[in-house]
């Protein structure tokens, strides 16, 4: 049987970013779409979460 370990509150678990609704793209060849702008949050979430995951080696996948 596994225990659960309580994670602390003052370094919760990163959340991924919201992914945009294809109406929130104009198609319009934006210089920074919101896709752009996606990726580039995913790319920050991706690595704030393989930090987190270092200093929480306990947490659930």
């Amino acid at each position: 049987m596994s225990t659960v370990v309580p994670l602390p509150e003052h370094d919760p678990r990163p959340q991924p970013p919201e992914h945009p609704l294809p109406s929130d793209c104009c198609d319009s060849g934006c210089d920074r779409c919101v896709q752009d702008i996606y990726a580039e949050d995913v790319d920050a979430y991706r690595l704030a979460l393989a930090a987190w995951r270092v200093r929480h080696p306990e947490a659930p996948d």
